[in-house]
């Protein structure tokens, strides 16, 4: 008898621990979800970092903001985003009002070809996938016998990630003049999420998809791909190192931390060059538990989901690489800092290429590549299609540029649109091992710059711009950044970093020139009209 009472016991103790748990996980969240449905928990940085001066379900602009069709307008004086910070004394807005800026140095459309996608063929596409999510959210409701009031999901054809898609043509990803951008980025700062789920290359990993639909291999980082409200997709990237941490000088490049303000910076600066060719990216404090765990379908992803020792809701990457809880991110205790990039258009509407980066670095421990060993590498490049007759060469010494102001020593692949050609612009994805040491300029990242001795003249008009005082690059970052939800994104020390790397590029072109004569060395980008000229533009070296 004593045994069986004992029995009963424990069973009554397990019992009262699985209604407890329950309790807790699952019944209380969503009853603290219903009282308080739309409030930020307490201590949420929301409050202290976004300018609202007034309480309310969404995000108010700060109280000097324009109007949206003022800000609109004031898009193709001062970039995106400027109107909230730039003023009278604005160095952002100036630089954007220079000559060098201005919509009618941009070319214009000339025909069909030139937009990436056609509105019409793009738009019955996006509805059917709307249908089909339509669809597939209906039957997972009734699988957990759950019901739902919300109505089904309609397209917009004015949402801006559409219009972001539309927009996109040959000469970047976004124009100039377009407000779309500013749009965007508000959207995916404040739109609630309706799913999240891996990313495919992620899924690959785990073969639950076509690995032959992936661009390129994943890392050995976390991301995740969050869906809104409006039906549009980001890439979420969380923050897994602070601010003012430097990656460890012992540390390979292919090892390196990802980061989220790194992403984020990436952005503003491709912006600031006049490159476009950086997806529009914005930092968002996002509530794991609301936002990820209780929206995504991936049993997988819910599975990873748990408690720290310190109340904080955590989850890891479930792959071949980091599947452990000490590489986990966490909340404090439900918010967390991460980037969120918009997402291009899918690979069936818009095909992409991938390419080897022909100065690729070594992924091992010890080996060398070519390029490495041998200072006349480039003259074997030149020899080869479609860098012997195209601006592909000119278009890689931009990305060198780019990647060697945010310190990148990972771009072992680009990708272009297929529909461009070989004259496309390259596509600057995947910068999180950016901005992770600032005390050093691994110089080796310029060698399609020093090796090949060219650069395109509107490319080095907009160097020597930012270089002066009245634009000076750190400054206008600095004020661009501003913008961002998560600000500061970028320590100082990182900022002044910009203008030296500037100047050393600035003195790399300079030696060419001496030695190869200026007009071997400054070259015109024939998708492009010439820029104007040096004296025009009042540039000094």
């Amino acid at each position: 008898m004593p045994g069986l009472r004992r029995d009963r016991l424990l069973t009554l103790l397990l019992l009262g621990a699985l209604l407890s748990a329950d309790l807790y996980f699952h019944l209380w969240p969503q009853v603290r979800r219903q009282l308080r449905p739309r409030e930020h928990p307490p201590g949420c940085p929301c409050a202290r970092r976004a300018a609202t001066p007034a309480p309310g379900p969404a995000p108010a602009p700060a109280p000097a903001s324009p109007a949206p069709r003022a800000a609109a307008r004031n898009f193709s004086r001062a970039g995106p985003g400027t109107e909230r910070r730039g003023g009278r004394g604005s160095k952002l807005q100036a630089l954007f009002a220079h000559p060098l800026y201005r919509d009618p140095q941009e070319p214009p459309l000339l025909g069909p070809e030139d937009p990436l996608l056609a509105s019409q063929e793009a738009l019955r596409y996006y509805r059917r996938k709307v249908a089909r999510w339509n669809r597939r959210h209906k039957m997972y409701k009734e699988q957990l016998n759950l019901t739902s009031l919300d109505a089904p999901l309609q397209l917009r054809q004015e949402a801006s990630w559409v219009q972001f898609h539309l927009g996109i043509s040959r000469r970047g990803l976004y124009s100039r003049s377009s407000p779309v951008v500013s749009q965007l980025l508000q959207d995916m700062r404040r739109f609630p999420t309706i799913s999240a789920d891996y990313s495919q290359d992620e899924k690959a990993l785990l073969g639950a998809c076509d690995c032959t639909q992936i661009v390129k291999p994943s890392g050995v980082h976390l991301k995740l791909v969050l869906r809104f409200s409006d039906f549009g997709k980001a890439m979420f990237k969380p923050m897994r190192q602070q601010r003012d941490e430097e990656t460890p000088e012992d540390f390979f490049y292919f090892i390196d931390f990802q980061r989220h303000n790194a992403e984020i910076a990436a952005f503003h600066l491709d912006r600031i060059l006049d490159f476009r060719r950086v997806p529009p990216t914005v930092g968002r404090l996002v509530n794991v538990t609301k936002e990820i765990l209780e929206v995504t379908k991936n049993e997988i992803l819910q599975s990873v989901f748990f408690v720290s020792p310190a109340s904080n809701v955590c989850f890891f990457a479930k792959c071949p690489y980091m599947c452990k809880t000490e590489y986990a991110v966490c909340g404090n205790p439900h918010l967390l800092e991460g980037s969120l990039s918009a997402f291009l258009p899918s690979l069936n509407l818009a095909p992409r290429l991938s390419v080897p980066n022909p100065w690729i670095r070594s992924y091992s421990l010890a080996g060398k590549e070519e390029w490495e060993v041998n200072p006349l590498y480039c003259d074997t490049v030149k020899q080869i299609y479609p860098y012997n007759s195209s601006n592909r060469l000119l278009n890689i010494i931009d990305m060198a540029i780019f990647d060697f102001l945010i310190g990148n020593m990972d771009r072992h692949h680009y990708e272009m649109f297929t529909k461009f050609g070989d004259d496309g612009f390259l596509i600057h994805l995947d910068n999180a091992r950016g901005f992770g040491r600032h005390s050093q300029d691994e110089l080796s990242i310029l060698s399609p710059l020093s090796q090949c001795c060219r650069i395109k003249k509107k490319t080095l008009l907009h160097l020597q711009l930012l270089a002066q005082a009245d634009y000076r690059l750190s400054d206008v970052m600095r004020e661009s950044l501003l913008e961002d939800q998560l600000s500061p994104v970028l320590t100082e020390p990182h900022l002044l970093a910009l203008d030296r790397r500037l100047q050393i590029i600035l003195q790399t072109v300079e030696g060419c020139v001496e030695v190869h004569g200026e007009q071997n060395v400054i070259a015109l980008d024939s998708a492009e009209q010439s820029a104007p000229d040096s004296s025009q533009a009042n540039l000094t070296s």
